[in-house]
């Protein structure tokens, strides 16, 4: 092997802060808002992204006007940038223990419990460790009931309009009806309804517009989650009232002609009973929780 080019390999390194900045883009689904997580400007995080494709000498990120895309070797890059990140963090943790310990009840609805709690708490492990969480999830009657009741400390809950409880919002974001590009069910008569089950908020405002709008309907498919209702969609068994984030290709926002009626924010709230270990992960929550929606150039 020649020396120099031996050398040379040996001293180059991965920049952590570029990797952070990069899992921040395919996290939060935009540079501005990775940007705002890193706390960097959104030039700043290109420059870092183009660095480190530079140095990598392969194109992480396929982009247009409007949207970004993880080609093979960024998603390659994004297990390995999760990993090395995560040794980091637990190494400072080891070194700088927090010194809060104890167990949290956190409760929140399914959709939010596949897609957002898993993150959060492996967050909380790498700065908290000695804080521990026993996680309850169900609709998001149940959730803000187990509030209420004082049955857990801190929970995550999905809602449109107003809250009903002292909460600090996170995000918010549309619902849209989602249908099937180029699909029927949308043209049929009652309107086929994939919700899910009693008690979830996208369910109610969904049924709740229709009712307004005195357009028929009926429930042609029921899931716990909203993975569930988009599988409905996807074989065009039915429509649903669904954040955007969630289209893609082939699920698009029911034409205007259709003239479903509008639908209102569902925003992402955070509830907490005032200790100390449930502060600590509201802050967590607060500073790191996005929407996560298609990656897109912002």
């Amino acid at each position: 092997m020649n020396t120099m080019v031996g050398r040379e390999a040996a001293n180059r390194t991965l920049n952590l802060d570029a990797l952070r900045s990069f899992v921040a883009i395919c996290e939060t689904g935009s540079f501005r808002r990775a940007a705002e997580r890193v706390h960097k400007s959104p030039s700043a995080v290109s420059l870092q992204i183009g660095k480190l494709e530079e140095l990598l000498g392969v194109r992480l990120l396929d982009r247009d006007a409007r949207h970004v895309a993880l080609t093979d070797h960024g998603g390659t890059l994004l297990g390995q940038a999760r990993r090395l990140l995560g040794l980091n963090d637990e190494t400072l943790a080891h070194y700088q223990q927090s010194p809060l310990v104890g167990r949290l009840c956190l409760s929140a609805p399914h959709d939010l419990g596949v897609t957002l709690v898993p993150g959060l708490l492996q967050r909380l492990a790498e700065v908290h460790p000695g804080v521990h969480v026993d996680v309850r999830l169900g609709t998001s009657e149940a959730v803000l009931k187990g509030v209420t009741d004082g049955a857990v400390n801190l929970a995550l809950f999905n809602d449109v309009g107003a809250s009903k409880i002292p909460a600090q919002d996170l995000f918010s974001e549309p619902l849209k009806w989602l249908v099937l590009n180029g699909g029927s069910a949308v043209q049929q008569d009652p309107l086929p309804l994939a919700v899910a089950e009693v008690g979830c908020a996208w369910r109610d405002a969904a049924l709740d517009a229709l009712h307004t709008a005195g357009r028929a309907y009926r429930v042609a498919y029921s899931s716990d989650t909203s993975m569930g209702q988009v599988a409905a969609i996807r074989a065009d068994l039915a429509v649903a009232a669904l954040p955007l984030s969630l289209a893609d290709r082939d699920l698009v926002e029911a034409p205007s002609h259709y003239d479903l009626p509008h639908l209102p924010l569902t925003h992402i709230r955070v509830t907490d009973d005032g200790s100390e270990l449930a502060r600590a992960f509201v802050a967590l929550v607060a500073a790191d929780m996005r929407p996560r929606p298609r990656v897109a150039a912002e």
